[in-house]
C-alpha cells in the first residue's frame, strides 16, 4: 500500500476545493488565489497533463462529421511532444516571448498544437479569416506578426487565398500551412505549395520534423507574459485586439475546471472555432487541469450540416459528457430525434448570446437535459458567471466565478460611475485576475503598448451589458445597452419582443432591433425565420406579439426572413438587421417627395451609414429635411439615370 504525500495531499486540496453548490463560493475565496498552486503558463498547463497522464488520450479530430468513427488522436505525451517541435520551429525562425504569430485557419489536429505551441514560442494572435481583408490587414499590422500559420489549399482554398494576399502586402516573413486531420500521406507527399515571392513558406508539420520534441529550446513563459491577442468586434467597426496574459487563461480555466461536475477522464466535445476564447479556454485549457479527453470536430464545427444527424451518435459512442455551444445550436439538436443513449452527457453549456426561454425548454423538454448559462466576454479572458444544475435560477446566466467581482453601475454623463446596491439595474462591470490589461494600440522597446480604451475604470471592466447582481453573486442580464430600443424615452428590452415570438408554434428564430422614426427617435421592429415548411402571415405575427408586450414594445413590423444574420460562431449580429430596418425606414419616407430614389445602408464604425441616391430633377432641400428628420447618417447624391423605383413595405 502507498501513501500519497503529505505535501501532495496539501497541493491537491488547495487545487480542488469543494465546489458543487452556490454556497461553496465564499468557502473558496477564504482561500487567496495565489496559494492555490496554479500552473505558471498555458505551457505548464500541458507539461503537468503530460506528466499525470502520459498515455491517456488527450484530443481526437475528426476529420468531418461523415467520417465520425475516424478520429486522429493524441495522447498528453503526444501532444507535448508536437508542442515542443512546433515551438522550436517558430524560435529558429525568430519569435521571441514579446513577437505574435498570427493563426489563420480553421479546426484541425495540426492548429490545436499550433496555437500552445505560438504561446509557448511568443503570443498566439488567432485570425478569423471570414473577416473581409481590410479588417484582416490591420489585425495583421497591429500584431506585429511575421509568421503566419494559416490553412493549406486542400484545407481551406478559400483561407489559403486570403493568406496570399495578405503575403503580397509585404508584411511576412514566413507562412506555414496546416494540412486536414488525418491527411493521407506524409506530409512531404502533399502538393507543393504556390511560391509566394520573398516569403518561406512550408508545412509546419513537415518543417517542425527535424525540431527537438523532448523540450522547448527559448525561455518558458511566465504568468505576466502575454499569451495571446484575441481580436474582438470586426462586425461591428474595425477590430481591437484584446491582451490575454498567461495567468488570466490559466486562472479562467481553473475556475470552470474546479466545479466538481467537470470530472477526471469524462470526454469533452469541441465544435467552436479556435479563434474565439470559448474554443480555447474551455475545450482546450479547461481538460488539460483533469486530464478530460476532447473529441474535436471537423473543420466547419457546428457549420457542418452533416453533424446534426450523427450528433446524439457520437454522444453515445464516445461517451461525452460536456459541450459548449451557442443557443441556434441547441436549437438545431432540439429538431433531430434521439436516437441513441444519450444517458453520457450532463453539462450542456449555453453562451456567448442571451438563451431564449423557447430554446431552453424546448431542449429540456426533447432530452431531458437542463442547459447551463454561462456569461463571459473577451475582455474578460473568456468566462465570468455560471449556472448550476442542481440549483437552477431561472433568468440568471448565473454566478460569478470564484475570485471574480461583479456589480452594477450607473454611468453618468460626465463618464463617471456610481455603484448601484444589489438587485439594481445597471452596467455590468467586472473585476479581478481574469480582466484584460488593454486592447493593442502600439509597440515600444518593451513590447506592446496596451491601452483600456475607455472599458476599465480603477480596475473594473465595463462590460457594456445590462444587468442586476443578486446578493449571492448571481447575474441577470437585461441585454445589450447598444442593443436597447429607445422609443420616446422608453427603454425596451428587445428580448421580450424575441420571447414573446418565439412562442410562437411556427417562429423558430427571433431578432428584435430599433427603426429610426423621426417622432419616436426609434421603434421596435421584428425579424424572424420560421419551422420548416411552415408558413405564416407576418401581420399574424405582429399582432401576436403585440398581444403579449406592452403597448410601448409592440413591433411596427415583423418580416420574415430565411435565416437570421450570425457571426462565424453562430452568434446572432444584429447589426445587419438594424442596417435593413435603417434603409426601409428612409425608403419609405423619401417616396413622399422623390417616385425613383434607392437607399443602401452599410456599417461602418459599429453604426449604420445611410446612402440615399435621387433622380434628376428631384427636390433635394425637401429629401434633406425629411432625412434630418431622423438621428442617423446620410449621404445624398443625385443619379445620372435612374433604374425602376424600389418598392417599401414599411407603413
Amino acid at each position: 500500500m502507498t501513501t500519497q504525500p503529505m505535501t501532495e495531499r496539501i497541493t491537491a486540496d488547495l487545487l480542488w476545493p469543494a465546489y458543487a453548490t452556490p454556497g461553496d463560493l465564499a468557502l473558496i475565496e477564504s482561500v487567496p488565489l495565489r496559494d492555490r498552486g496554479l500552473p505558471e503558463s498555458t505551457y505548464a498547463l500541458l507539461a503537468r497533463a503530460a506528466t499525470l497522464w502520459p498515455h491517456r488520450v488527450a484530443v481526437s479530430v475528426l476529420p468531418d462529421a461523415e467520417h465520425w468513427r475516424h478520429p486522429a488522436r493524441r495522447t498528453f505525451t503526444q501532444l507535448l511532444a508536437d508542442v515542443h517541435r512546433y515551438a522550436n520551429l517558430l524560435h529558429e525562425l525568430g519569435v521571441r516571448r514579446t513577437d505574435a504569430v498570427a493563426i489563420m485557419a480553421p479546426n484541425c489536429a495540426e492548429l490545436i498544437t499550433a496555437t500552445l505551441a505560438a504561446q509557448l514560442a511568443g503570443i498566439a494572435a488567432p485570425l478569423n479569416g471570414s473577416l473581409s481583408a481590410a479588417h484582416l490587414g490591420v489585425l495583421l499590422r497591429r500584431s506585429g506578426a511575421r509568421v503566419l500559420i494559416t490553412a493549406a489549399p486542400e484545407l481551406a482554398p478559400a483561407t489559403w487565398q486570403t493568406a496570399r494576399e495578405l503575403a503580397a502586402t509585404g508584411v511576412l516573413d514566413a507562412v506555414l500551412v496546416l494540412r486536414p486531420t488525418a491527411a493521407t500521406g506524409t506530409s512531404a507527399d502533399a502538393e507543393p505549395l504556390p511560391v509566394l515571392p520573398g516569403v518561406m513558406t512550408a508545412s509546419l508539420d513537415a518543417a517542425a520534423q527535424h525540431a527537438d520534441a523532448s523540450r522547448f529550446l527559448g525561455a518558458a513563459p511566465c504568468s505576466s507574459d502575454l499569451a495571446a491577442l484575441f481580436h474582438t468586434g470586426g462586425t461591428t467597426g474595425e477590430p481591437k485586439l484584446a491582451a490575454h496574459t498567461h495567468a488570466m487563461e490559466v486562472v479562467d480555466a481553473w475556475m470552470l475546471s474546479a466545479y466538481h461536475g467537470f470530472t477526471p477522464g469524462s470526454t469533452v466535445f469541441a465544435a467552436l472555432p479556435l479563434f474565439h476564447v470559448n474554443a480555447l479556454v474551455v475545450t482546450v485549457l479547461m481538460p488539460l487541469f483533469k486530464g478530460q479527453h476532447v473529441l474535436w470536430a471537423g473543420p466547419l464545427g457546428y457549420r457542418d450540416p452533416a453533424l446534426f444527424p450523427r450528433f446524439w451518435q457520437l454522444v453515445e459512442h464516445y461517451r461525452i459528457a460536456s459541450m459548449s455551444a451557442v443557443p441556434t445550436v441547441y436549437a438545431a439538436l432540439t429538431r433531430q430525434p434521439v436516437d441513441a443513449d444519450i444517458s453520457s452527457l450532463r453539462l450542456p453549456v449555453v453562451g456567448a448570446s442571451p438563451l431564449p426561454a423557447a430554446v431552453r425548454d424546448g431542449f429540456q423538454a426533447h432530452t431531458g437535459l437542463a442547459l447551463l448559462e454561462g456569461y463571459g466576454l473577451t475582455e474578460a479572458t473568456c468566462a465570468s458567471a455560471r449556472t448550476f444544475p442542481d440549483a437552477p435560477r431561472p433568468g440568471s446566466v448565473g454566478q460569478r466565478l470564484p475570485y471574480q467581482r461583479m456589480k452594477a453601475v450607473r454611468v453618468r454623463t460626465d463618464g463617471s460611475w456610481e455603484d448601484l446596491p444589489s438587485e439594481q439595474p445597471g452596467v455590468l462591470a467586472i473585476s479581478g485576475p481574469t480582466v484584460f490589461p488593454g486592447y493593442v494600440v502600439g509597440r515600444d522597446d518593451n513590447g506592446y503598448v496596451l491601452d483600456g480604451q475607455g472599458k476599465l475604470v480603477d480596475g473594473w471592466l465595463d462590460t457594456g451589458d445590462l444587468a442586476r447582481v443578486d446578493a449571492e453573486g448571481f447575474v441577470h442580464l437585461s441585454g445589450r445597452a447598444k442593443d436597447l430600443i429607445i422609443r420616446g424615452g422608453h427603454n425596451i428590452d428587445p428580448a421580450v419582443i424575441e420571447d414573446a415570438l418565439l412562442a410562437h408554434p411556427r417562429v423558430a428564430a427571433a431578432a428584435a432591433v430599433g427603426r429610426p422614426d423621426p417622432h419616436a427617435g426609434e421603434v421596435p421592429v421584428a425579424y424572424v425565420t420560421l419551422t420548416a415548411g411552415a408558413c405564416v402571415a407576418e401581420d399574424e405575427l405582429r399582432s401576436w406579439a403585440s398581444a403579449r408586450v406592452e403597448p410601448a414594445a409592440a413591433p411596427k413590423t415583423v418580416t420574415v426572413l430565411d435565416t437570421l444574420p450570425v457571426t462565424a460562431i453562430g452568434k446572432p449580429s444584429k447589426l445587419p438587421l438594424r442596417a435593413d430596418a435603417t434603409r426601409r425606414a428612409v425608403l419609405g419616407a423619401i417616396r413622399s417627395v422623390s417616385s425613383h430614389g434607392a437607399v443602401d445602408t452599410r456599417i461602418e464604425d459599429g453604426a449604420p451609414v445611410t446612402a440615399v441616391t435621387v433622380a434628376p430633377g428631384t427636390d433635394l432641400r425637401a429629401v434633406e429635411t425629411i432625412l434630418g428628420r431622423y438621428a442617423i447618417t446620410c449621404e445624398l447624391t443625385v443619379a445620372a439615370a435612374f433604374p425602376a423605383p424600389e418598392t417599401s413595405t414599411e407603413e
